[in-house]
């Protein structure tokens, strides 16, 4: 694995801190603000865990890192849902392309970031527990 520097490392780590801030204050209280923060953390976090490569020929390997890569996207699709969620952004859309706009609009974007949120940090804890585990196995090999 493609080891980060000290400056991606400290976004990445700034990232995983805002995201954890950003979703604490979203449900408790300030969500506008919170929601921001949230989307910064994901863009961060997600940003240098793709700059994270991995160039070895081992599939299991390569296979989480695309599983991982699947978690960072909706990760940011979270935070944008998070938004979305806070602001009501896309309510007017709905409500004027369909009559059960306001049906269609709670069953498929309010507070369904949580879902989301939840589906991504289970995926990372997956492959960050896998990835590191076959790479102590590779350097056995070795």
């Amino acid at each position: 694995m493609k080891q980060l520097n000290k400056l991606q490392t400290i976004v990445l780590l700034s990232g995983a801190v805002l995201m954890v801030a950003g979703a604490g204050l979203y449900v408790f209280g300030t969500m506008l603000m919170a929601s921001w923060i949230f989307l910064v953390g994901a863009l961060c976090f997600a940003s240098m865990q793709m700059m994270q490569t991995y160039s070895g020929n081992n599939f299991t390997i390569r296979r989480l890192r695309r599983i991982m890569v699947t978690g960072d996207v909706l990760f940011i699709l979270s935070a944008l849902l998070m938004v979305e969620n806070s602001y009501g952004l896309l309510r007017p859309l709905f409500l004027k392309l369909s009559p059960d706009g306001y049906f269609n609009y709670v069953t498929y974007v309010h507070n369904n970031w949580v879902l989301l949120l939840l589906v991504a940090a289970m995926l990372e804890i997956y492959t960050t527990h896998r990835i590191s585990g076959e790479l102590a196995k590779e350097a056995k090999k070795l």
